[in-house]
C-alpha cells in the first residue's frame, strides 16, 4: 500500500538524509579541532604536520598505548576530554579510560570549557561510526 506522508515528515526525512550525507565531513572537522585542542601528540603520527595533512579520521586515530600510559599524569580536564574522544574511536577503551577518570555521566562534562563541549557536541551529532 502506498500511503502519502504528511509534508512535515517528508521534510524531516530529507533534512535527516542531508545531515547524514555531510556528517562524515563535519565529524572529521570536529575531530581535527579536538585533536588540535588536546594536542596532536596523542593522535595519528603525533605531529602538527600529520594533523594538517589528515584527510580522514583514520589518519588521526588515538594512540591508545601512549594515552593509557600518560592518563594518570594529565590534568583532570585533559584526561576527561581525551577519554571522551577515545570513546568515539573505541567504546571499550574509551569507557575504561572514562572510568579511570571517575567520569560518572554526561553531567561531568560541565567540567569542560565551551570549546571542548562544542567539539564533543559536534562529534555526537555527526558520528556515523568509526
Amino acid at each position: 500500500m502506498n500511503q502519502l506522508l504528511p509534508v512535515g515528515v517528508v521534510g524531516n526525512r530529507m533534512r535527516e538524509e542531508r545531515h547524514f550525507v555531510s556528517a562524515p565531513h563535519v565529524f572529521l572537522q570536529a575531530w581535527k579541532r579536538g585533536v588540535a585542542i588536546a594536542g596532536p601528540e596523542w593522535f595519528g603520527d603525533g605531529t602538527e604536520a600529520g594533523l594538517r595533512t589528515a584527510t580522514n579520521k583514520w589518519d588521526l586515530c588515538p594512540n591508545l598505548w601512549v594515552l593509557n600510559d600518560a592518563l594518570d599524569i594529565l590534568s583532570g580536564g585533559k584526561r576527561l576530554f581525551l577519554s571522551v574522544m577515545v570513546s568515539f574511536y573505541n567504546a571499550e577503551e574509551g569507557g575504561a579510560m572514562l572510568e579511570r577518570c571517575g567520569f560518572m555521566g554526561l553531567a561531568d562534562l560541565a567540567a569542560l570549557d565551551l570549546e571542548r563541549r562544542q567539539v564533543i557536541a559536534d562529534l555526537v551529532l555527526n558520528y556515523s561510526g568509526w
